[in-house]
């Protein structure tokens, strides 16, 4: 499995945490950008200044691996609410 992968399935793993846990959703989604976000830029300067790649490529993959996650997040509080 891919690194990438297992980062995704990290952040869908984190959502779920927090939207059980916090039974304001609202709160669970904010609290979940703000995790995420400093959790997927670690990941970001761990491959550019430990793992030799380039700002360029990490940059494209943080794309995906911030983004998904975070887009899935806004989705799910947007269908949880009421009217």
């Amino acid at each position: 499995m891919s690194h990438t992968t297992i980062m995704l399935i990290t952040g869908l793993a984190l959502l779920i945490a927090l939207r059980i846990l916090i039974r304001d959703k609202t709160r669970a989604t904010r609290a979940f950008l703000a995790l995420w976000l400093v959790v997927s830029v670690g990941n970001l300067l761990f491959g550019v200044l430990s793992a030799g790649y380039g700002w360029r490529e990490e940059a494209v993959v943080w794309l995906l691996v911030f983004g998904a996650p975070a887009a899935l997040a806004l989705i799910a509080a947007r269908l949880g609410r009421p009217g």
